[in-house]
Protein backbone atom coordinates (compact mmCIF):
# COMPACT_ATOMS: atom_id res chain seq x y z
CA UNK A 1 0.00 0.00 0.00
CA UNK A 2 1.27 3.63 -0.97
CA UNK A 3 2.60 6.12 1.84
CA UNK A 4 -0.72 8.56 0.75
CA UNK A 5 -2.79 5.54 1.17
CA UNK A 6 -1.19 4.99 4.78
CA UNK A 7 -2.14 8.31 5.74
CA UNK A 8 -5.39 8.64 4.60
CA UNK A 9 -6.00 5.58 6.32
CA UNK A 10 -4.57 6.90 9.54
CA UNK A 11 -6.73 10.16 9.07
CA UNK A 12 -9.62 8.17 8.31
CA UNK A 13 -9.16 5.88 11.92
CA UNK A 14 -8.81 9.29 13.94
CA UNK A 15 -11.90 10.46 12.83
CA UNK A 16 -13.43 6.76 13.27
CA UNK A 17 -12.31 6.36 16.71
CA UNK A 18 -13.81 10.00 17.38
CA UNK A 19 -16.86 8.75 15.80
CA UNK A 20 -16.40 5.32 17.51
CA UNK A 21 -16.12 6.93 20.67
CA UNK A 22 -18.97 9.23 19.93
CA UNK A 23 -21.16 5.98 19.18
CA UNK A 24 -20.40 3.94 22.38
CA UNK A 25 -21.17 7.00 24.62
CA UNK A 26 -24.33 7.69 22.71
CA UNK A 27 -25.23 3.95 23.10
CA UNK A 28 -24.60 4.13 26.73
CA UNK A 29 -26.66 7.37 27.04
CA UNK A 30 -29.72 5.54 25.34
CA UNK A 31 -29.15 2.38 27.34
CA UNK A 32 -30.17 5.08 30.20
CA UNK A 33 -32.97 6.52 27.93
CA UNK A 34 -34.48 2.85 27.09
CA UNK A 35 -33.54 1.82 31.07
CA UNK A 36 -36.00 4.65 32.16
CA UNK A 37 -38.35 3.98 29.54
CA UNK A 38 -38.47 0.11 30.53
CA UNK A 39 -38.92 1.38 34.54
CA UNK A 40 -41.75 3.71 33.71
CA UNK A 41 -43.79 1.90 30.97
CA UNK A 42 -42.30 -1.65 30.70
CA UNK A 43 -44.03 -3.41 27.87
CA UNK A 44 -47.17 -2.08 26.75
CA UNK A 45 -49.97 0.23 24.80
CA UNK A 46 -47.77 3.19 26.32
CA UNK A 47 -44.09 1.79 24.83
CA UNK A 48 -46.41 0.99 22.10
CA UNK A 49 -47.53 4.53 20.96
CA UNK A 50 -44.15 5.66 22.08
CA UNK A 51 -42.01 3.84 19.46
CA UNK A 52 -44.71 3.87 16.97
CA UNK A 53 -44.78 7.73 17.18
CA UNK A 54 -41.36 7.90 15.47
CA UNK A 55 -42.54 6.44 12.16
CA UNK A 56 -44.04 9.65 10.74
CA UNK A 57 -41.56 12.21 11.54
CA UNK A 58 -38.75 9.34 10.28
CA UNK A 59 -40.48 9.25 7.09
CA UNK A 60 -40.42 12.98 6.99
CA UNK A 61 -36.79 13.16 7.56
CA UNK A 62 -36.06 10.36 5.07
CA UNK A 63 -38.09 12.06 2.62
CA UNK A 64 -36.05 14.85 2.64
CA UNK A 65 -33.32 13.18 3.07
CA UNK A 66 -32.83 14.63 6.47
CA UNK A 67 -30.78 11.24 7.83
CA UNK A 68 -28.68 11.79 4.53
CA UNK A 69 -27.72 15.25 4.36
CA UNK A 70 -23.96 14.79 4.99
CA UNK A 71 -24.09 11.92 2.21
CA UNK A 72 -25.84 14.00 -0.41
CA UNK A 73 -24.30 17.65 0.20
CA UNK A 74 -20.56 16.83 1.53
CA UNK A 75 -19.36 15.71 -1.83
CA UNK A 76 -21.11 19.18 -3.74
CA UNK A 77 -19.95 21.48 -0.72
CA UNK A 78 -16.33 19.58 -0.66
CA UNK A 79 -16.26 20.15 -4.92
CA UNK A 80 -17.30 24.12 -4.28
CA UNK A 81 -14.93 24.56 -1.79
CA UNK A 82 -12.12 23.24 -3.41
CA UNK A 83 -13.13 24.74 -6.91
CA UNK A 84 -14.65 27.69 -6.21
CA UNK A 85 -13.68 29.03 -3.11
CA UNK A 86 -15.20 30.31 0.27
CA UNK A 87 -18.00 32.83 -1.17
CA UNK A 88 -19.27 29.88 -3.74
CA UNK A 89 -19.26 27.49 -0.68
CA UNK A 90 -21.20 29.87 1.45
CA UNK A 91 -23.12 30.84 -0.99
CA UNK A 92 -24.57 27.18 -1.78
CA UNK A 93 -24.76 26.30 1.80
CA UNK A 94 -26.99 29.75 2.51
CA UNK A 95 -29.47 28.50 -0.76
CA UNK A 96 -29.50 24.98 0.42
CA UNK A 97 -30.94 26.38 3.92
CA UNK A 98 -33.07 28.66 3.05
CA UNK A 99 -34.86 26.77 0.13
CA UNK A 100 -34.83 23.16 2.02
CA UNK A 101 -35.64 25.24 5.24
CA UNK A 102 -38.79 26.51 3.85
CA UNK A 103 -39.67 23.24 2.54
CA UNK A 104 -39.65 21.16 6.01
CA UNK A 105 -41.30 23.60 7.93
CA UNK A 106 -44.26 23.34 5.37
CA UNK A 107 -44.26 20.32 5.32
CA UNK A 108 -43.78 19.39 9.32
CA UNK A 109 -46.53 22.04 9.73
CA UNK A 110 -48.79 19.33 7.57
CA UNK A 111 -47.63 16.50 9.28
CA UNK A 112 -48.88 18.12 12.57
CA UNK A 113 -52.42 18.78 11.05
CA UNK A 114 -52.51 14.94 9.70
CA UNK A 115 -51.29 13.09 12.34
CA UNK A 116 -54.69 11.72 12.97
CA UNK A 117 -55.44 9.78 9.68
CA UNK A 118 -51.95 9.04 8.77
CA UNK A 119 -51.06 6.94 11.66
CA UNK A 120 -54.86 5.18 11.79
CA UNK A 121 -53.67 4.38 8.00
CA UNK A 122 -50.56 2.81 9.51
CA UNK A 123 -51.35 1.29 12.55
CA UNK A 124 -55.29 0.06 11.86
CA UNK A 125 -55.47 -2.19 14.91
CA UNK A 126 -54.17 -0.04 17.74
CA UNK A 127 -57.53 0.52 20.10
CA UNK A 128 -58.14 4.02 20.88
CA UNK A 129 -56.23 4.79 23.60
CA UNK A 130 -53.14 3.93 21.46
CA UNK A 131 -53.72 5.65 19.07
CA UNK A 132 -54.82 8.50 20.48
CA UNK A 133 -51.78 8.87 22.93
CA UNK A 134 -49.86 8.22 19.11
CA UNK A 135 -51.28 10.78 17.71
CA UNK A 136 -50.13 13.11 20.58
CA UNK A 137 -46.44 11.82 20.74
CA UNK A 138 -46.22 12.41 17.53
CA UNK A 139 -47.19 16.03 16.97
CA UNK A 140 -44.58 16.45 19.93
CA UNK A 141 -41.92 15.07 18.16
CA UNK A 142 -42.31 16.12 14.85
CA UNK A 143 -40.97 19.55 15.24
CA UNK A 144 -37.71 18.08 15.59
CA UNK A 145 -36.97 17.39 12.45
CA UNK A 146 -36.77 21.00 11.40
CA UNK A 147 -33.46 20.87 13.90
CA UNK A 148 -32.37 17.66 12.18
CA UNK A 149 -32.16 19.26 9.18
CA UNK A 150 -30.75 22.27 9.65
CA UNK A 151 -28.13 21.08 11.70
CA UNK A 152 -27.52 17.77 9.35
CA UNK A 153 -26.69 20.39 6.50
CA UNK A 154 -24.26 22.34 8.89
CA UNK A 155 -22.50 19.32 9.50
CA UNK A 156 -21.66 18.29 6.40
CA UNK A 157 -19.95 21.43 5.88
CA UNK A 158 -18.21 20.92 9.20
CA UNK A 159 -17.32 17.09 7.50
CA UNK A 160 -16.18 18.70 4.30
CA UNK A 161 -13.67 20.93 6.96
CA UNK A 162 -12.12 17.93 8.54
CA UNK A 163 -14.30 19.06 12.04
CA UNK A 164 -15.87 15.72 13.61
CA UNK A 165 -16.28 17.40 17.12
CA UNK A 166 -19.35 18.76 16.66
CA UNK A 167 -21.05 15.71 15.22
CA UNK A 168 -19.54 14.09 17.80
CA UNK A 169 -21.03 15.66 20.43
CA UNK A 170 -24.41 16.06 19.09
CA UNK A 171 -26.04 12.67 19.69
CA UNK A 172 -24.76 12.81 23.34
CA UNK A 173 -26.75 15.93 23.90
CA UNK A 174 -29.68 14.49 21.81
CA UNK A 175 -29.81 11.43 24.57
CA UNK A 176 -28.93 13.86 27.33
CA UNK A 177 -32.72 16.00 26.44
CA UNK A 178 -34.77 12.70 26.58
CA UNK A 179 -32.76 11.34 29.79
CA UNK A 180 -34.09 14.82 31.75
CA UNK A 181 -37.33 14.97 29.67
CA UNK A 182 -37.82 11.35 31.05
CA UNK A 183 -36.49 12.01 34.92
CA UNK A 184 -37.50 15.53 35.34
CA UNK A 185 -41.08 15.62 33.65
CA UNK A 186 -42.24 11.74 33.31
CA UNK A 187 -43.98 12.21 37.24
CA UNK A 188 -46.38 15.04 35.91
CA UNK A 189 -46.48 14.38 32.46
CA UNK A 190 -46.36 10.50 32.04
CA UNK A 191 -44.51 9.40 28.64
CA UNK A 192 -44.99 12.67 27.39
CA UNK A 193 -41.86 13.63 28.90
CA UNK A 194 -40.12 11.77 27.27
CA UNK A 195 -41.07 13.13 23.89
CA UNK A 196 -40.37 17.14 25.38
CA UNK A 197 -37.15 15.60 26.24
CA UNK A 198 -36.57 14.27 22.30
CA UNK A 199 -37.47 17.77 20.92
CA UNK A 200 -35.42 19.69 23.21
CA UNK A 201 -32.61 17.19 22.87
CA UNK A 202 -32.79 17.81 19.27
CA UNK A 203 -32.64 21.79 19.72
CA UNK A 204 -29.48 21.65 21.54
CA UNK A 205 -27.69 18.77 20.46
CA UNK A 206 -28.05 18.31 16.69
CA UNK A 207 -28.64 21.91 15.46
CA UNK A 208 -26.82 23.95 18.41
CA UNK A 209 -23.66 21.89 18.03
CA UNK A 210 -22.53 22.30 14.51
CA UNK A 211 -24.10 25.41 14.44
CA UNK A 212 -22.08 26.69 17.10
CA UNK A 213 -19.06 25.38 15.82
CA UNK A 214 -19.42 26.50 12.32
CA UNK A 215 -19.30 30.55 13.34
CA UNK A 216 -16.21 30.41 12.94
CA UNK A 217 -16.12 30.36 9.74
CA UNK A 218 -19.13 32.80 9.13
CA UNK A 219 -22.56 32.44 8.85
CA UNK A 220 -24.03 33.15 5.26
CA UNK A 221 -27.74 33.35 6.60
CA UNK A 222 -30.48 31.77 4.30
CA UNK A 223 -31.60 32.35 0.92
CA UNK A 224 -34.33 31.11 -1.03
CA UNK A 225 -33.45 30.48 -5.04
CA UNK A 226 -35.13 27.47 -6.00
CA UNK A 227 -33.44 27.30 -9.43
CA UNK A 228 -30.58 27.78 -8.33
CA UNK A 229 -27.92 25.47 -10.22
CA UNK A 230 -26.04 23.84 -7.34
CA UNK A 231 -29.32 23.30 -5.15
CA UNK A 232 -30.92 21.46 -8.38
CA UNK A 233 -27.44 20.15 -8.52
CA UNK A 234 -28.06 19.06 -4.68
CA UNK A 235 -31.42 17.65 -5.50
CA UNK A 236 -30.51 15.63 -8.21
CA UNK A 237 -27.86 13.57 -5.93
CA UNK A 238 -30.52 13.51 -3.01
CA UNK A 239 -33.39 12.39 -5.11
CA UNK A 240 -32.88 8.69 -4.84
CA UNK A 241 -32.44 9.13 -0.86
CA UNK A 242 -35.70 10.99 -0.43
CA UNK A 243 -37.37 8.51 -2.98
CA UNK A 244 -35.13 5.34 -2.91
CA UNK A 245 -35.79 3.30 -0.35
CA UNK A 246 -33.00 0.83 1.81
CA UNK A 247 -33.82 -1.63 4.49
CA UNK A 248 -31.06 0.29 6.81
CA UNK A 249 -34.11 3.01 7.16
CA UNK A 250 -37.20 -0.04 5.98
CA UNK A 251 -36.40 -2.27 8.75
CA UNK A 252 -37.44 -0.40 11.68
CA UNK A 253 -40.54 0.61 9.62
CA UNK A 254 -41.62 -2.90 8.60
CA UNK A 255 -41.11 -4.42 12.26
CA UNK A 256 -43.41 -1.85 13.56
CA UNK A 257 -46.04 -1.98 10.61
CA UNK A 258 -45.58 -5.97 10.83
CA UNK A 259 -45.87 -5.61 14.70
CA UNK A 260 -48.37 -3.61 15.29
CA UNK A 261 -50.32 -7.14 13.12
CA UNK A 262 -48.95 -9.78 15.73
CA UNK A 263 -49.96 -9.00 18.75
CA UNK A 264 -50.03 -5.90 21.73
CA UNK A 265 -46.74 -5.18 22.96
CA UNK A 266 -44.65 -6.55 19.61
CA UNK A 267 -43.78 -3.22 18.70
CA UNK A 268 -42.20 -2.59 21.92
CA UNK A 269 -40.35 -6.12 22.16
CA UNK A 270 -38.78 -5.46 18.32
CA UNK A 271 -37.84 -1.70 19.31
CA UNK A 272 -36.34 -2.70 22.63
CA UNK A 273 -34.09 -5.39 21.04
CA UNK A 274 -33.45 -3.42 17.91
CA UNK A 275 -31.73 -0.51 20.51
CA UNK A 276 -29.56 -2.87 22.07
CA UNK A 277 -28.53 -4.89 18.38
CA UNK A 278 -27.65 -1.47 17.29
CA UNK A 279 -24.88 -1.01 19.41
CA UNK A 280 -22.16 -2.30 17.55
CA UNK A 281 -23.46 -1.28 14.03
CA UNK A 282 -22.91 2.43 16.22
CA UNK A 283 -19.45 2.07 17.16
CA UNK A 284 -18.74 0.05 14.52
CA UNK A 285 -20.11 0.54 11.56
CA UNK A 286 -22.16 4.21 12.02
CA UNK A 287 -18.63 5.33 12.96
CA UNK A 288 -16.51 4.39 10.50
CA UNK A 289 -18.64 5.03 7.93
CA UNK A 290 -19.20 8.51 8.95
CA UNK A 291 -15.64 9.04 8.45
CA UNK A 292 -15.07 7.55 5.73
CA UNK A 293 -17.24 9.85 4.08
CA UNK A 294 -14.72 12.91 3.74
CA UNK A 295 -11.30 10.52 3.28
CA UNK A 296 -12.97 9.17 0.22
CA UNK A 297 -14.66 11.64 -1.25
CA UNK A 298 -11.34 13.67 -0.88
CA UNK A 299 -9.33 10.63 -2.72
CA UNK A 300 -12.16 10.65 -5.50
CA UNK A 301 -12.18 14.50 -6.35
CA UNK A 302 -8.31 14.38 -6.33
CA UNK A 303 -8.23 10.95 -8.93
CA UNK A 304 -6.09 9.02 -6.13
CA UNK A 305 -8.00 5.94 -7.19
CA UNK A 306 -5.47 2.85 -6.61
CA UNK A 307 -5.78 4.39 -3.60
CA UNK A 308 -9.64 5.17 -3.23
CA UNK A 309 -9.99 1.08 -3.52
CA UNK A 310 -6.99 0.58 -1.31
CA UNK A 311 -9.00 2.43 1.24
CA UNK A 312 -11.90 0.51 0.89
CA UNK A 313 -11.08 -2.88 1.16
CA UNK A 314 -9.27 -2.68 3.63
CA UNK A 315 -12.09 -0.48 5.48
CA UNK A 316 -14.18 -3.40 4.75
CA UNK A 317 -12.08 -6.08 5.79
CA UNK A 318 -11.49 -4.40 9.13
CA UNK A 319 -15.21 -3.68 10.04
CA UNK A 320 -16.33 -7.40 8.86
CA UNK A 321 -14.11 -8.84 11.01
CA UNK A 322 -15.14 -6.20 13.97
CA UNK A 323 -18.86 -7.12 12.48
CA UNK A 324 -18.78 -10.59 13.45
CA UNK A 325 -16.91 -10.67 16.60
CA UNK A 326 -19.31 -7.89 18.01
CA UNK A 327 -22.43 -10.04 16.68
CA UNK A 328 -21.43 -13.13 18.15
CA UNK A 329 -20.61 -11.08 20.98
CA UNK A 330 -23.77 -9.51 21.42
CA UNK A 331 -25.48 -13.43 21.18
CA UNK A 332 -23.43 -14.98 23.83
CA UNK A 333 -24.68 -12.09 26.16
CA UNK A 334 -28.32 -11.32 24.98
CA UNK A 335 -29.83 -12.80 27.92
CA UNK A 336 -28.25 -11.33 30.83
CA UNK A 337 -27.87 -8.53 28.34
CA UNK A 338 -31.45 -7.54 28.63
CA UNK A 339 -31.58 -8.52 32.37
CA UNK A 340 -29.26 -6.01 33.25
CA UNK A 341 -30.24 -3.47 30.58
CA UNK A 342 -34.04 -3.25 31.30
CA UNK A 343 -35.25 -5.48 33.94
CA UNK A 344 -36.55 -3.63 36.41
CA UNK A 345 -39.80 -1.40 37.54
CA UNK A 346 -42.74 -2.44 34.95
CA UNK A 347 -40.89 -4.51 33.31
CA UNK A 348 -41.61 -8.11 33.63
CA UNK A 349 -39.67 -11.34 33.30
CA UNK A 350 -41.69 -12.35 30.47
CA UNK A 351 -40.52 -9.15 28.63
CA UNK A 352 -36.92 -10.21 28.81
CA UNK A 353 -37.21 -14.51 27.56
CA UNK A 354 -38.96 -12.84 24.84
CA UNK A 355 -36.57 -9.60 23.88
CA UNK A 356 -33.81 -11.79 24.43
CA UNK A 357 -34.47 -14.11 21.81
CA UNK A 358 -35.48 -11.99 19.58
CA UNK A 359 -31.91 -10.33 20.73
CA UNK A 360 -29.99 -13.12 19.37
CA UNK A 361 -31.49 -13.70 16.18
CA UNK A 362 -31.09 -9.98 15.60
CA UNK A 363 -27.32 -10.68 16.47
CA UNK A 364 -26.72 -12.03 12.79
CA UNK A 365 -27.95 -8.82 11.01
CA UNK A 366 -24.94 -7.06 12.86
CA UNK A 367 -22.44 -7.90 9.89
CA UNK A 368 -24.97 -7.26 7.46
CA UNK A 369 -25.86 -3.87 9.16
CA UNK A 370 -22.30 -2.84 9.01
CA UNK A 371 -20.97 -3.65 5.74
CA UNK A 372 -23.78 -1.96 4.09
CA UNK A 373 -23.12 1.26 5.90
CA UNK A 374 -20.01 1.11 4.67
CA UNK A 375 -20.23 -0.25 1.26
CA UNK A 376 -22.36 2.87 0.14
CA UNK A 377 -19.74 5.41 0.70
CA UNK A 378 -17.67 4.58 -2.27
CA UNK A 379 -20.70 5.36 -4.03
CA UNK A 380 -21.59 8.22 -2.75
CA UNK A 381 -18.08 9.52 -2.90
CA UNK A 382 -18.38 9.77 -6.51
CA UNK A 383 -21.67 11.43 -6.05
CA UNK A 384 -23.70 8.17 -7.12
CA UNK A 385 -26.44 8.40 -5.07
CA UNK A 386 -28.99 6.46 -7.69
CA UNK A 387 -27.58 3.29 -8.46
CA UNK A 388 -27.11 2.04 -4.99
CA UNK A 389 -30.58 3.46 -4.13
CA UNK A 390 -32.61 1.63 -7.12
CA UNK A 391 -30.70 -1.61 -5.95
CA UNK A 392 -32.18 -0.89 -2.49
CA UNK A 393 -35.38 -0.21 -3.34
CA UNK A 394 -35.37 -3.73 -5.67
CA UNK A 395 -34.36 -5.60 -2.34
CA UNK A 396 -37.07 -3.73 -0.72
CA UNK A 397 -39.96 -4.38 -2.75
CA UNK A 398 -38.30 -8.18 -2.86
CA UNK A 399 -38.03 -7.84 1.06
CA UNK A 400 -41.65 -7.32 1.79
CA UNK A 401 -43.18 -10.79 1.47
CA UNK A 402 -40.73 -12.36 3.69
CA UNK A 403 -41.29 -9.54 5.87
CA UNK A 404 -44.78 -10.48 5.40
CA UNK A 405 -44.79 -13.92 5.56
CA UNK A 406 -42.13 -15.03 7.94
CA UNK A 407 -43.77 -12.23 10.82
CA UNK A 408 -47.54 -14.29 10.36
CA UNK A 409 -45.98 -17.49 10.38
CA UNK A 410 -43.56 -17.17 14.12
CA UNK A 411 -44.51 -13.93 15.25
CA UNK A 412 -41.76 -11.75 16.52
CA UNK A 413 -39.26 -14.08 15.92
CA UNK A 414 -39.81 -14.58 12.26
CA UNK A 415 -40.06 -10.54 11.83
CA UNK A 416 -36.21 -10.57 13.18
CA UNK A 417 -35.34 -13.59 10.69
CA UNK A 418 -36.84 -11.27 7.98
CA UNK A 419 -34.59 -8.52 8.82
CA UNK A 420 -31.66 -10.53 9.00
CA UNK A 421 -31.88 -11.99 5.67
CA UNK A 422 -32.82 -8.64 4.09
CA UNK A 423 -29.78 -6.68 5.57
CA UNK A 424 -27.76 -9.36 4.49
CA UNK A 425 -28.79 -9.87 0.88
CA UNK A 426 -29.02 -5.90 0.36
CA UNK A 427 -25.27 -5.90 1.85
CA UNK A 428 -23.66 -9.13 -0.65
CA UNK A 429 -25.80 -7.38 -3.25
CA UNK A 430 -23.98 -3.71 -2.90
CA UNK A 431 -20.83 -5.17 -2.47
CA UNK A 432 -21.56 -7.06 -6.05
CA UNK A 433 -22.89 -3.81 -7.83
CA UNK A 434 -19.51 -1.96 -6.46
CA UNK A 435 -17.10 -4.62 -7.31
CA UNK A 436 -18.74 -4.82 -11.12
CA UNK A 437 -18.42 -1.09 -11.45
CA UNK A 438 -15.38 0.29 -8.95
CA UNK A 439 -13.39 -2.73 -9.71
CA UNK A 440 -12.99 -2.67 -5.43
CA UNK A 441 -13.50 -4.18 -3.21
CA UNK A 442 -12.03 -7.47 -4.52
CA UNK A 443 -14.31 -10.20 -3.02
CA UNK A 444 -11.86 -12.54 -2.43
CA UNK A 445 -10.37 -11.23 0.35
CA UNK A 446 -13.15 -9.75 2.17
CA UNK A 447 -14.83 -13.00 2.53
CA UNK A 448 -11.05 -14.57 3.13
CA UNK A 449 -11.76 -11.50 6.58
CA UNK A 450 -15.17 -12.95 7.52
CA UNK A 451 -14.22 -16.33 7.24
CA UNK A 452 -11.10 -15.78 9.60
CA UNK A 453 -13.50 -13.55 11.72
CA UNK A 454 -15.89 -16.66 12.24
CA UNK A 455 -12.74 -18.80 13.03
CA UNK A 456 -11.98 -16.10 15.98
CA UNK A 457 -15.97 -15.31 17.11
CA UNK A 458 -16.94 -19.30 17.17
CA UNK A 459 -14.74 -20.97 19.88
CA UNK A 460 -15.38 -17.78 21.83
CA UNK A 461 -19.29 -18.04 21.39
CA UNK A 462 -19.08 -21.75 22.47
CA UNK A 463 -16.68 -21.34 25.05
CA UNK A 464 -18.77 -18.24 27.00
CA UNK A 465 -21.53 -20.50 26.20
CA UNK A 466 -20.73 -23.52 28.19
CA UNK A 467 -18.86 -21.15 30.46
CA UNK A 468 -22.03 -19.73 31.71
CA UNK A 469 -24.10 -23.21 31.85
CA UNK A 470 -21.49 -24.35 34.51
CA UNK A 471 -21.41 -21.17 36.18
CA UNK A 472 -24.96 -19.87 36.10
CA UNK A 473 -27.19 -23.08 35.38
CA UNK A 474 -29.98 -22.75 32.80
CA UNK A 475 -33.30 -23.93 32.27
CA UNK A 476 -33.86 -24.61 36.03
CA UNK A 477 -30.26 -25.74 36.77
CA UNK A 478 -28.32 -24.97 39.51
CA UNK A 479 -24.89 -23.21 38.72
CA UNK A 480 -21.38 -23.22 40.42
CA UNK A 481 -21.46 -19.81 41.15
CA UNK A 482 -24.35 -18.19 43.49
CA UNK A 483 -25.23 -14.51 42.49
CA UNK A 484 -27.38 -11.89 44.01
CA UNK A 485 -30.79 -11.23 42.27
CA UNK A 486 -31.59 -8.11 40.19
CA UNK A 487 -29.65 -5.68 38.05
CA UNK A 488 -26.18 -6.70 40.12
CA UNK A 489 -26.37 -10.18 39.56
CA UNK A 490 -27.48 -9.59 35.61
CA UNK A 491 -24.16 -6.87 35.63
CA UNK A 492 -21.95 -9.61 37.37
CA UNK A 493 -22.91 -12.20 34.34
CA UNK A 494 -22.34 -9.64 31.75
CA UNK A 495 -18.91 -8.78 32.94
CA UNK A 496 -17.56 -12.35 33.37
CA UNK A 497 -19.40 -13.96 30.18
CA UNK A 498 -17.78 -11.08 28.39
CA UNK A 499 -14.74 -11.00 30.15
CA UNK A 500 -14.29 -14.74 29.12
CA UNK A 501 -15.93 -13.79 25.54
CA UNK A 502 -12.57 -11.13 25.37
CA UNK A 503 -9.99 -13.62 26.66
CA UNK A 504 -10.72 -16.27 24.10
CA UNK A 505 -11.24 -13.74 21.04
CA UNK A 506 -7.82 -11.96 21.79
CA UNK A 507 -5.82 -15.46 22.33
CA UNK A 508 -7.29 -16.46 18.91
CA UNK A 509 -7.00 -13.06 17.33
CA UNK A 510 -3.19 -13.30 16.79
CA UNK A 511 -3.20 -17.21 15.40
CA UNK A 512 -6.31 -17.19 12.90
CA UNK A 513 -7.90 -13.27 12.86
CA UNK A 514 -7.17 -11.30 9.81
CA UNK A 515 -4.16 -8.96 9.04
CA UNK A 516 -6.06 -6.24 9.24
CA UNK A 517 -7.27 -6.80 12.86
CA UNK A 518 -4.51 -8.27 13.81
CA UNK A 519 -2.42 -4.89 12.69
CA UNK A 520 -5.53 -3.08 14.48
CA UNK A 521 -4.78 -5.28 18.00
CA UNK A 522 -1.33 -4.14 17.76
CA UNK A 523 -1.89 -0.42 17.19
CA UNK A 524 -4.73 -0.54 20.08
CA UNK A 525 -2.03 -2.48 22.38
CA UNK A 526 1.12 -0.01 21.70
CA UNK A 527 -1.55 2.50 22.44
CA UNK A 528 -2.07 1.01 25.91
CA UNK A 529 1.79 -0.01 26.60
CA UNK A 530 2.54 4.26 25.90
CA UNK A 531 -0.39 5.43 28.30
CA UNK A 532 1.11 3.28 30.96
Amino acid sequence: MSKRADKAAVGLGAAALLMAASGLLSRLLGYGREILLAYFVGVGHESDAYFAAFVLPDLLNYLIAGGALSIAFLPIYSQALERDGEDAAARLLATTLGNLGLIVLVATGLLWVFADPLIRLQFPEFDPETHALTVEITRIVAPAQVFFFLGGVIKATLFARGRFGAAALAPLIYNLGIILGGVLLYPKFGIHGFAWGVLVGAAAGPFLAPFLDSRRDGWPGARIALLDPGFRRYLWVAAPLMFGQSLLTVDEWFDKWFGALIQPGAVAWLSYARKLMLIPVAVVGQAIATAALPTLTRLFEQHRSDELAQTVERTLRAALGLAIVGGAALAALADPFVRFAYERGQWEGSDTVVVASILRILAFAVPGWIVQQIAVRPFYARGDTWRPMILGTVVVLIAIPLYWGLSTSRGVEGLAWAGVIGMTANAAATLLLARRLHQAPRLAPLLNSGLRACLVAGPAWVATHFFAGWAFGGAGGAGAVELPGGTAGALLEVVSMGAIFAIVTFALLPFLGDPELRSLLARRLRIGRSRA
